[in-house]
This record gives structure tokens, sequence and C-alpha cells, in this order.
């Protein structure tokens, strides 16, 4: 039996054709994906190619995926799961044994293997989950009221609450996000839930920014000189949270100037490989007595944190999905993501 799938053979060499459709074996799960969510990663492993894809083992793509089960191996509980059952899944998949695993930091696991980046994803009519994922607590049931589109889009909300944690947000402070992509208005949306009083958002693209804000209508927006504004919202005091939801070296140099004293930095957006030499002015950091943070991937705890919020209709994120595509049509879901047009791009199925 075969699926319809795109593959990655290596770099700028993506093919949409038919797959072997997996069995789920013992401890297993197969999921038929409803939809799937266009991330960075997978745009780079596109754009860069990537070890775990090659011409005689290409890989499906995705680790932002929601679905139903299909089918249940045997020794699974049919308590915790049954054929039908809507759920997503936190692609990373930890050893479960090694410290970091312990103490709830699976995502971080030396031996952690991702779906949709280490082994098959979500860009396929059904996917495998792994006897060890489902035994981990990867999988989690979706809520009545959450989309499909919006519970794959969960794993990105997800790491962005994990930085939410590092850098934290009290009623009144002033937040400044650069970048207004999905992952720059997660952040905005966050800070609005938490009290925040002025969010300044800044982007290179004006469409992107006007977007956001119809989205997010208390934005302040700064598409040209962002110290300014922040200056001028703050009487010169400067945000109390700074936010890079981008990867640009620039944005993170110019992060901590607009940081207010005792404020807090976060770098969410990594930077390209071999382009992470960026110059900071320590002095800066020291005697504004600033809390710089850098954040990566979530946690299971995570996970479920943003997915109950969604649940209990707290965040919106079906807004954030401006594309909406076939599986064939792939292509162009992933040049509107290259090209920053709109914000989330899906794949449904």
């Amino acid at each position: 039996m075969e699926m319809p799938a795109a593959r990655l053979y290596g770099k700028n060499d993506m093919r949409v054709e038919n797959a072997p459709v997996p069995d789920a074996g013992k401890g297993e799960l197969l999921i038929r994906v409803k939809a799937a969510a266009v991330c960075g990663t997978d745009l780079r492993m596109l754009a860069n190619g990537t070890p775990c894809a090659s011409e005689s083992h290409p890989l499906i793509c995705s680790h932002e995926f929601s679905g139903v089960v299909e089918e249940t191996g045997a020794g699974v509980s049919p308590g915790a799961f049954r054929k039908g059952m809507r759920v997503c899944v936190a692609p990373n998949i930890g050893c479960g044994v090694c410290a970091r695993c312990a103490a709830g930091g699976s995502h971080h696991c030396a031996d952690m293997t991702a779906l949709g980046v280490h082994i098959d994803g979500g860009f396929a009519q059904y996917v495998l989950i792994p006897a060890k994922a489902v035994t981990l607590g990867n999988v989690v049931a979706i809520a009545p009221g959450v989309s499909f589109e919006a519970a794959a889009a969960n794993e990105a909300l997800s790491c962005v609450y994990n930085a939410y944690e590092r850098y934290g947000i009290d009623p009144g402070d002033t937040v400044a996000i650069i970048g207004a992509g999905a992952i720059g208005l997660m952040h905005a949306k966050l800070a609005r839930l938490s009290g925040a009083a002025k969010i300044i958002m800044s982007d290179l693209s004006a469409e992107r920014l006007k977007l956001c804000s119809q989205i997010e209508p208390s934005l302040i927006l700064a598409d040209r000189d962002l110290k300014q504004a922040v200056a001028d919202e703050t009487g010169g005091e400067g945000a109390q949270v700074v936010i890079t939801a981008c990867g640009s070296a620039s944005a993170q140099a110019e992060a901590l100037g607009l940081a207010a004293l005792d404020g807090r930095v976060n770098f969410f957006g990594g930077l390209p490989s071999g382009r992470g030499g960026v110059t900071l002015d320590t002095n800066i950091i020291h005697y504004k007595q600033l809390r710089v943070t850098g954040t990566t991937r979530s946690s299971h705890a995570h996970y479920r944190k943003t997915l109950g919020m969604l649940a209990e209709g707290l965040f919106d994120l079906d807004s954030l999905i401006t594309g909406r595509f076939a599986l064939e049509d792939i292509g162009k879901a992933f040049s509107d993501a290259q090209n920053t047009i709109g914000l989330k791009q899906a794949i449904l199925f």
C-alpha cells in the first residue's frame, strides 16, 4: 500500500511521490495526517540539505503536524489511544533515561531523535510514531474545538513559550519584538496575555507588519527606526523585554541597546551555520544589568501547556495560518514561506 508524500532527497530536491505506508509495530501508532505546518527548519533543510536525507534514503520532513490515529500496534493500551482519536505530536524524542530526560528536558537529550528532522515526519498521508515516543508521552489528544491546523502549529507556540518562561513579562512592561513573522506574533500574543502595556514590533517587510497589526491591532509598528520608536514609547528608558524573533545578527547586536535598565533580552531566532560570530557590546549588558537568554525547542511540558491554552480559548493560532495548500502544491507553500508571503503555511490532507 502506498501514500502520497513529499520526500527530501538532498539540497533543493524535494519530490512529491508515492511512498510505502508504514505498518504500526509493537507499541507504535500510525497517524493519518490532517495538517502539517511549514517551519523555518523545513526551509533550511531544503536549502542546505541534511545528512538525514539522501538519494538512497529520502526523508519526509515536517515536525509540526496533527491527525487521527489510524492504527495502534500490539501492546498499545486502548484506554490511551484508539482509532479515530484526534492527536498531535511533540516531535523531539529523547532517550528517556539520561539526566536531561529525567529532569524533563528530553528536547535537549544528547541522543534525541526528531520526527521530520531525523526520521519521517508529517508531509505525508501517514506518519509512524515510534513506540518510545508513545511511551514517553509525545502523542497528545486534541481537545474539541481546536483545529488540526492550530494543533500542528502548537509545536512552534510551545517553543515560544519556552522562551517566555526565560524572559518573563510583568504587567505594564514594554516589549520590543524584532521580526513580524508567525513567531514574532506568537511572542506578541503571549505578551498581551501577560499584561504588557506596549508591544512594539519591527520588520523589514511593511506588508508583514500590516498583516500582524490586522491580527493583533494593539501592536505599535516600527517599520523604520526601531531604536527611536522604543525611545519615544518609553520616554527614553528602553523596553523591559526585547526579543529577536528572526535569524539576524544585526538584530541581536541591536537588541541590547533597546533594553531598559534591568531588562531581559531573548535571542529566539538562531543564525545560519557559520554566521554566529556576532559582536556584542558587553558593557551594555554590564551597566544595564541585562539578563540575556537564548532558547531552542520545547519540552513535553511546554507542548502540553500551550495545547491547553488553545483548548481554553486563550490563544488563537488559526488566524496565523495564512496559507493552506494541498500536498501537490507544497512547492508553492515553501516559496511563500521563503519569500515571507503571509505568516504561516500549512499542508492539509
